[in-house]
């Protein structure tokens, strides 16, 4: 077995060329240059947008699904812009091919990334952090490193689910094989991608708390999320039990026992109308 500094190396060199991962949509680079020219309107950027069928139709699903929970459906892209504000717009274009391997892939890893979302976004409304929809996205986004140890090193991840079979915590796994686990990964990835650090650092630390130096609200957010869909057991990760919670997101987060339960019981009809969202999508590429 290769040491695991040395495979560590190997696989950022990979990640920093994107041999074999996801590429940019063209119109992100297109769509970039527009945000940052103060002259040009919210209405050519959407008109940008539209003139690409498959990323508006992939957008307009998103920003209609369960997990934004918007009471009107969102139409057009100018709606979803309104809606959703454009970091979270830009981040879903970004991410659209992302999407589209997680739900072929891997349906149970899209149901519980689907999930944490919902849930992300709750708690954030219910604590007061900034942007619900940015967190909501980062849920969506928190396992992005396990997609690309499927995509990218797939030998690699037969080992990963191999060892965690034979007993080994699921992080430790992924440190030993491919020297760095799939929160460091996806963080990698979407720092590559130049998003919001507040959700990259919410990502590195959702198994970690301790990682979270500036961002620890966001962080707590998806730690509690990703624990909370765990225990529901809505989708399927390499945790085939619970993953341990950092006893700390209370007082980060300032929610009480009462107040969790109270979380519970918002979430539950969310995941319900989730997993229609999830069914149209296994019949849609069946």
């Amino acid at each position: 077995m290769i040491d695991s500094s040395e495979k560590r190396k190997e696989v950022k060199k990979k990640l920093r060329k994107l041999e074999g991962l996801p590429t940019l949509p063209p119109i992100v680079q297109k769509l970039n240059l527009l945000i940052e020219d103060e002259r040009v309107s919210l209405h050519q950027i959407a008109d940008l947008i539209e003139k690409d069928q498959v990323i508006t139709t992939k957008v307009l699903r998103l920003a209609n699904s369960a997990f934004y929970g918007f009471p009107r459906k969102v139409s057009t892209v100018s709606q979803a812009m309104m809606l959703l504000g454009m970091n979270v717009l830009k981040i879903l274009i970004m991410t659209s091919s992302i999407f589209d391997i997680i739900h072929k892939e891997d349906v149970g890893l899209w149901e519980h990334s689907i999930g944490v979302a919902a849930c992300a976004k709750i708690i954030a409304e219910k604590t007061e952090i900034k942007d619900p929809q940015e967190i909501a996205t980062a849920g969506l986004l928190h396992d992005l490193g396990r997609v690309i140890e499927m995509v990218s090193f797939r030998e690699e991840s037969k080992e990963i689910i191999a060892l965690i079979s034979q007993g080994e915590e699921p992080l430790q796994a992924e440190r030993k094989i491919l020297g760095l686990d799939h929160a460091e990964i996806g963080a990698f990835l979407m720092r590559q991608w130049n998003l919001p650090e507040r959700l990259i650092e919410a990502v590195s630390a959702h198994h970690q708390l301790d990682l979270s130096k500036k961002f620890k609200k966001e962080s707590a957010c998806l730690h509690l999320s990703d624990v909370l869909v765990h225990a529901r057991g809505y989708g399927r990760t390499l945790y085939d039990k619970v993953p341990p919670l950092d006893p700390s997101v209370f007082k980060i987060l300032g929610l009480s026992l009462p107040e969790i339960k109270e979380i519970i019981f918002s979430l539950e009809p969310k995941l319900y109308e989730l997993k229609f969202f999830t069914e149209e999508l296994k019949k849609e590429l069946s």
